[in-house]
């Protein structure tokens, strides 16, 4: 499911703002931006939290301050109601769609869906029953880290491993909305690709694309971007992407793919062309056949026709097999004819 590099997958979340409508919106904006995935979020208020106003159930800080959780995930969550007709939209569309369920009744509900894969998130990542329920599924698992501890992700990994998920993946995240530059230390992606030996992607909550291109420089594989209609100021918005970024951030993560290519030394047909811009060695003045080469009629210079500077001070002193008009190559052939080591 994740054989694509880099996998590009566009986070509905709440930018939907309570319409379908505005779902549907969202999801032909990713299609028109390059996105492989769209992923919904599936829950309801009630399996998430209580209704209730104590101080323990209200934010506290952040962008959804003074919100009780009981309000925010009421306005924020994509009805089970809408589920199929999303999934159903995408398929029209010809773009995949899978989802973060937040606990088993939602699981249940992608599973008559045919959800192709399921995302833990990071808030869930402690949840290990619903990492049961989503591992024995056996469809690949990404499990989102943020807040997490090594403890925390090594108990994740090893139940998802344990109860059958075809594949898991991590995605490494900040969990803040959104998140500074300074928070991310790249670096700890690669520490988990060591670690884990799995696919590892980046939760993007920044407001910087440089941080994308620097996470898959560092081996990001899988990222995942929050999503909004530029008219819709719905929570998530001011940490997700806009009308033309959209495509902006695949684009530019597209071409940094490029630019990292592969790990290689072999050149590309292009530099071929080049190569004749190196130094071979050149008769300075006309040699007969059996006359001694030496410094006074052989020279390193450019081009590169010739034979390699390598054998320039193995063939001194030795006599040429054939003559060598004046600024002619010496031929790369000599070294057979004058049976001259190649190592």
């Amino acid at each position: 499911m994740l054989n694509r590099y880099p996998t590009l997958v566009a986070e509905i979340s709440a930018n939907h703002n309570g319409s379908l409508s505005n779902a549907k919106k969202l999801i032909q904006l990713a299609k028109k931006s390059g996105f492989d995935y769209v992923k919904l979020q599936t829950y309801e208020p009630q399996t998430m939290t209580l209704n209730s106003k104590k101080k323990e159930f209200t934010i506290k800080k952040g962008l959804w301050k003074n919100k009780t959780l009981w309000d925010l995930y009421t306005k924020a969550q994509t009805p089970f109601g809408w589920q199929k007709k999303l999934f159903d939209y995408c398929k029209k569309l010809k773009i995949k769609c899978f989802s973060t369920p937040f606990d088993e009744t939602a699981v249940e509900l992608l599973e008559k869906l045919n959800c192709p894969m399921y995302k833990i998130a990071s808030f869930e990542i402690t949840h290990i029953p619903l990492i049961e329920k989503v591992s024995k599924t056996k469809k690949p698992v990404i499990i989102s880290t943020g807040m997490a501890t090594i403890k925390d992700i090594d108990l994740a990994y090893d139940t998802a491993y344990k109860n059958g998920a075809k594949e898991i993946a991590l995605l490494y995240c900040i969990s803040n909305y959104p998140a500074k530059n300074s928070d991310f230390n790249l670096r700890s992606i690669e520490f988990l690709k060591k670690r884990y030996k799995c696919k590892v992607g980046f939760s993007d909550h920044s407001i910087d694309n440089s941080v994308a291109k620097t996470a898959l420089a560092s081996g990001a594989e899988i990222f995942e971007k929050h999503i909004a209609l530029k008219n819709v100021k719905a929570a998530d918005y001011k940490f997700s992407l806009k009308g033309n970024e959209l495509k902006d951030y695949t684009e530019e993560l597209k071409k940094t793919s490029k630019l990292l290519g592969k790990f290689q030394f072999k050149h590309s047909s292009s530099q071929d062309n080049y190569k004749n811009y190196r130094r071979s060695i050149y008769a300075l003045k006309a040699i007969k056949k059996g006359e001694k080469f030496s410094i006074r009629n052989i020279s390193i210079v450019r081009p590169g026709y010739g034979l390699s500077p390598k054998y320039f001070k193995k063939i001194i002193n030795k006599k040429s097999p054939y003559k060598i008009e004046k600024y002619s190559k010496v031929s790369k052939n000599i070294i057979k004819k004058m049976k001259v080591s190649v190592e």
